[in-house]
């Protein structure tokens, strides 16, 4: 039987009179790749700002194996091994690939002493901030100056940021947001390297990358989950068709 990573029963949150997520029920198995998907306004980020402790919960629970996270802080849930990418890239540009890879590392280390050494020197900081930029294809990029990276490059290095940390599960918010047709591509192909390894929530506009990437998918519609299901299973729901993806799908 495949372990359930999270789970999420009756999550609610309001802003005044907005309904962001509205009894939201959801499990995310280990191993796979489980897309939120869902048109502007639906809830999704509202949701994994949720899962991540960025958001206080109104109502509802989130357990991570056999935690109860709902009312844990941020770095509490991220000591336990939930990563986040956000929408917009969030990197050091004035560090070099390595050197925004290696504070990944050590904010994991969580020895504040590591910030007084030259972490250029630390194997034990080094090693692994090159295996995760190996992951995503960085490894030649590493004492490049973040600034000069591409776009997708900079999303490159946000995921091998968070799995520098060693997480359990990546939470990613668009991390095909602002790219061409090219680096899409070569992001759904890293994507898809980490199938398996890790266990992936996937929100993401590109239904293409989507549905090439997607074990499961959840479709949120006004904060509500109308539908979850293999992707077959998403294509051939008419709910889904009228409220998202359009009826010609």
């Amino acid at each position: 039987m495949t372990e359930v990573m999270v789970t999420v029963n009756g999550l609610s949150k309001s802003f005044g009179g907005i309904t962001a997520t509205d009894n939201v029920n959801l499990e995310i198995l280990k191993g796979e790749i489980h897309a939120i998907i869902g048109p502007n306004g639906a809830g999704k980020t509202t949701l994994i700002s949720q899962l991540t402790g960025g958001l206080k919960v109104d109502k509802g629970s989130i357990r991570f194996q056999n935690t109860d996270i709902t009312n844990l802080p941020p770095y509490a849930r991220s000591r336990l091994g939930l990563a986040r990418s956000f929408q917009i890239t969030s990197v050091f540009h004035d560090l070099s690939v390595l050197n925004n890879a290696s504070l990944a590392v050590q904010a994991h280390i969580g020895h504040s002493y590591r910030f007084w050494k030259p972490a250029e020197k630390d194997p034990e900081i080094t090693v692994p901030a090159m295996e995760a930029l190996a992951r995503v294809g960085l490894e030649a990029r590493a004492h490049t100056l973040t600034r000069s990276l591409s776009h997708g490059e900079r999303r490159q290095l946000e995921i091998a940021m968070a799995l520098a940390t060693k997480p359990k599960i990546l939470f990613l918010d668009e991390p095909m947001a602002g790219m061409g047709v090219d680096e899409s591509a070569r992001m759904v192909e890293i994507l898809r390297t980490l199938r398996g390894e890790n266990t992936i929530l996937l929100i993401e506009h590109d239904m293409d990358a989507v549905f090439a990437l997607a074990d499961r998918i959840t479709v949120l519609v006004y904060g509500r989950v109308i539908a979850s299901g293999s992707p077959e299973e998403i294509r051939a729901d008419a709910e889904v068709r009228r409220a998202y993806l359009g009826d010609e799908s």
